[in-house]
């Protein structure tokens, strides 16, 4: 089931009646367990069992993880709740990917192996859910916390529908206490929700579907020999659709859980405006980029063994952020192209801070991609906006393998950017083309204007009226819009 679908809308209307019905607290999370069920069981029925037994596991492990003295057994338990968690990931997202793998080196060896392919089904969502049920039991092992007491709690926790297939990706302390008192949304939160969702169905079904996917699909399925404006156009235009879809599904989810009463964290805060590659990663997929930091990144040792560590830390973090997103080489390299520009912006904020003596007071969150940027980053300089297209240009170029079916075509495409072939055959027509740069201009410069705001702050300043007719245009253009109803991009993740 997605949200952009009439399905949803009518799932949607039946919670909405059920949680704000009479019943006991109790009774309205059952209500929500058993509807995230059937949310997820629109995909796939048989993948619930995925579900139930991370559920089940996770909930007794972390209990016996907290309550565990002997530190051998409570390492024992979190090297089995780690093995059954990443085992389930690897199978289902890595399993085909690996024996590949494992055949071309082989075969490369001089072993004549070709085993039948797998026929392995990737559960929606598992990537997310997972990474859902590992914070909590390494919570656990670490004492961060203390278990959920009731196992209705940790369901909804790790089921809870809005932010099941695609997150945000919560933690514990974010969602479980609001599971353990009644709560239902006031007026201010419906109307908030309902706002919020139909800004998430708009980002995704007119901008993402309707207006940039086809002129994506186009330069990044071609075959032939790109021109240089058809190249780069295609490129934005998968930069703007990759947004619009994943930030509106992330808007959609906020929005539901906010007409039910709950608050999920922010995943998104215009990126496309940062300032650097640190900047980016604050500001788009929140939620991955702090577990990543928390669960991975600090583990390893984050930047307290010296600089050597922090660089060979920080690639690795971002590698396997890469891998995270999908089962090819193509998404290591995106990652590895992501941690190759931290690197470059450490490498300049280290000289820096040696550089400029007088400056040593500076943070380092001040320092930037191309030097010391203006103490006060917040500040809408033309020399920050010039910081931000630099970072932009350099993210676009990471899309080319992020959306890329193979290196083959990452590498043809990328060529066509730098290189303009004189009978190169235009592709795209020039009313996609002026369609796709528009819309670019556009979230550029709104992600400039709106970099240390919120949509909701904006809207409580704006006058009723003015607020209604932009919500109005908003549900007249989705109307115009309406046969869209394709998957969001991160379901595959």
């Amino acid at each position: 089931m997605v949200f952009n679908s009439y399905t949803f809308i009518a799932f949607f209307i039946v919670m909405l009646i059920l949680h704000n019905l009479p019943f006991s607290w109790k009774v309205k999370k059952i209500n929500l367990l058993l509807a995230s069920y059937v949310f997820y069981a629109a995909w796939n029925p048989p993948f619930i069992l995925l579900l139930w037994l991370s559920t089940v596991v996770d909930f007794f492990v972390g209990r016996a993880l907290y309550n565990q003295e002997n530190k051998y057994k409570r390492k024992l338990l979190l090297v089995l709740s780690l093995i059954g968690n990443l085992g389930m990931l690897c199978f289902f997202k890595y399993g085909t990917f690996l024996l590949e793998n494992f055949t071309l080196l082989v075969n490369g060896l001089g072993m004549d192996f070709h085993p039948a392919k797998p026929n392995i089904i990737l559960p929606a969502g598992i990537s997310f859910y997972t990474f859902t049920t590992l914070c909590y039991t390494i919570d656990m092992y670490k004492r961060k916390s203390k278990p959920v007491k009731s196992m209705l709690d940790f369901s909804l926790f790790v089921t809870f529908f809005p932010h099941l297939v695609a997150g945000p990706i919560v933690r514990p302390p974010q969602l479980v206490p609001q599971f353990e008192t009644p709560r239902q949304a006031t007026q201010k939160q419906i109307i908030q929700g309902l706002l919020l969702v139909t800004l998430g169905l708009f980002m995704k079904v007119v901008l993402a579907d309707s207006l940039l996917a086809q002129s994506a699909n186009d330069v990044f399925n071609a075959k032939q020999v790109l021109h240089t404006l058809d190249a780069w156009t295609g490129v934005f235009a998968f930069s703007g659709q990759i947004f619009f879809d994943f930030a509106g599904y992330s808007t959609c989810a906020i929005g539901v859980a906010a007409c039910l009463g709950f608050i999920l964290p922010e995943n998104f805060l215009y990126p496309y405006a940062a300032i650097g590659f640190s900047d980016f990663w604050r500001r788009w997929h929140i939620t991955l980029s702090s577990w990543l930091r928390d669960y991975l990144y600090i583990p390893l040792g984050g930047n307290r063994n010296g600089k050597f560590r922090t660089y060979i830390n920080l690639m690795l973090t971002m590698l396997i952020g890469g891998l995270w997103h999908g089962a090819s080489w193509t998404f290591v390299v995106w990652g590895g192209l992501h941690g190759a520009y931290l690197w470059g912006e450490k490498i300049i904020q280290d000289f820096s801070k040696k550089k400029q003596v007088p400056m040593t007071a500076v943070p380092s969150a001040e320092i930037g991609v191309l030097g010391v940027l203006p103490r006060d980053l917040k500040a809408k300089t033309f020399r920050n906006f010039m910081y931000a297209m630099v970072t932009f240009f350099f993210i676009n170029v990471t899309w080319v393998f992020f959306r890329a079916p193979d290196f083959g075509s990452a590498w043809q495409l990328l060529n066509a950017m730098f290189y303009n072939v004189p009978n190169a055959e235009a592709l795209l027509t020039t009313l996609s083309i002026i369609k796709v740069l528009t819309v670019t201009f556009f979230l550029v410069a709104f992600h400039w204007i709106m970099r240390d705001t919120k949509v909701l702050v904006i809207g409580e300043k704006m006058p009723w009226w003015l607020l209604g007719i932009f919500w109005a245009v908003l549900i007249l253009l989705l109307i115009w819009s309406q046969e869209s109803g394709s998957s969001f991009i991160y379901f595959q993740f």
